[in-house]
Order: structure tokens, then sequence, then C-alpha cells
């Protein structure tokens, strides 16, 4: 699968990306793949590639380019429990000063820099996240009606809970899929959940994938479930068909 290593301007610098897309040439729908809080590495990589292979543009930003470049901290190949530990206690303060002003000035940067892409057709584009990065997506689909026309996360924190999340759900047009860890979402929240995606009006699909823990669809970690992941294609690629590429 074709890919390549970009850069992207914005308010603040300079951020690296990752960029897959089909072989072939031609255009094709554009989607902004927002990674976990572990960043651009190769299970990210295999992810974007796959969905490329489906016939999308897929761009994946390095949301810590303040910090630096990919990979902004250490990684081991594999990311076990006591890896995890370490890797986290190195990137809480940096997920912390991603501020949602700076995720909003981060997200008109990338969809501007994706829809200007030669190799993306024009129309709305998706917006996909995991972990961290749903919240991310979920407030670029949020914060651009007009251009975002579906938005699917995995394993990530978008809950009703509190106002602010309250806000964030009810802003929402695009057509949604949120699939939630067991470990991460109770039976009770995922129903709060869903009433207020009802209550705002958005055509969605929301649940937790059984059996499943934290970070289900990422190879490189203790967390990977096989299944979970394929459950994970089985949602994303009707969503992006059905708006991305309308019937006639």
């Amino acid at each position: 699968m074709p890919s390549r290593t970009l850069t992207i301007p914005t308010p603040d610098g300079l951020a690296d990306a990752f960029a897959a897309f089909p072989e072939g040439g031609g255009r094709h729908p554009g989607v902004l793949m927002y990674p976990d809080a572990f960043g651009i590495r190769p299970a990210l990589r295999d992810l974007a590639c796959e969905l490329a292979g489906h016939g999308y543009y897929v761009l994946v930003p390095n949301i810590l380019y303040r910090h630096g470049p990919t990979p902004v901290v250490e990684l081991p190949e594999f990311i076990g429990a006591e890896a995890r530990s370490a890797v986290v206690a190195r990137l809480m303060p940096l997920l912390r000063a991603h501020t949602p002003e700076r995720a909003l000035s981060d997200a008109a940067a990338f969809l501007g820099y994706l829809t200007t892409r030669p190799e993306v057709a024009p129309g709305p584009v998706a917006v996909t996240g995991y972990c961290f990065g749903v919240l991310l997506a979920a407030r670029t689909a949020a914060a651009h009606p007009g251009e975002v026309a579906a938005l699917a996360g995995f394993h990530g924190p978008v809950g009703a809970d509190g106002p602010d999340q309250h806000r964030l759900v009810s802003a929402l047009s695009a057509r949604v899929h949120l699939g939630h860890a067991e470990t991460d979402l109770t039976p009770e929240a995922l129903d709060e959940l869903n009433r207020a995606l009802d209550a705002a009006g958005v055509d969605h699909t929301s649940e937790i994938y059984p059996g499943t823990v934290h970070g289900f669809t990422m190879s490189d970690t203790d967390a990977f479930d096989p299944g979970a992941l394929q459950r994970h294609w089985d949602r994303l690629l009707p969503l992006l068909d059905g708006a991305l590429r309308p019937r006639g």
C-alpha cells in the first residue's frame, strides 16, 4: 500500500504525519485518523494501510508534535503491563498539556491539509480515533459539521458524564459509531451516553465490545483482541461507505 511521511503546518509549528492511500492514483474519500496516546508507530501504520486498502486516503497526525517528532517518547516493540506504566507516566504531562484549544487549532489545520491533498476527493471526510484520539476526533467532528460526515471512536473517553461531554455530544451532526471496551464503560454509563446521543438526534451506533479491555485494537499491546479488531472493521467500513460514498 503506498504511504509517505508528511509535514502539516499548524499555528504552533509543524506536525509530522503518516499518510496511506490506494494504489493506482485517482482521488479518494479522506479520513483523518487520530492515534492513541502512544502515537504513530507500526501498529498505527498497519491500521492506516488496512483502511487505505478499502479505498480511502488516510492521514494520521502526530498529535503531540509540540513536544517533538514521532516517537515523542521511546516505545518498546511490545507494550505490556510493566512497560505501559512507565510509558503512560511519561505521556500524561504531554496529554494534559493538549488543551481543548490546542486540539481545535490542530483540527482545523489537519482538516485543511487533508481536504486540499490532490489525492483526496472533494466532499466531506471522516474522522476516526483510538483511546485519547476518540476525544480529539469527537471535538473535530463537533467543530466542523460541514466537513465531517462520519465519526468513529474505539476504546476512548467520550461519554455522557459532565457538562463538557454533554455539549460535545449535542454538537455532533456526523454519523457516529463508538466501540467501547468492557473495562471502560459500564452498561449504565453506555445507556446514559446513548440517551444523550438520541436526545441530540445523532445517527449512531454505540456499543460495548464483549470481553474487551482498553486498547483492544492495538496489536502491539497486551490489550489486543483480534476478534474485537475485526468487529471494529465490521462497524467502521459500512459507516464510512454510507457517509462518504452516497448512493445516487
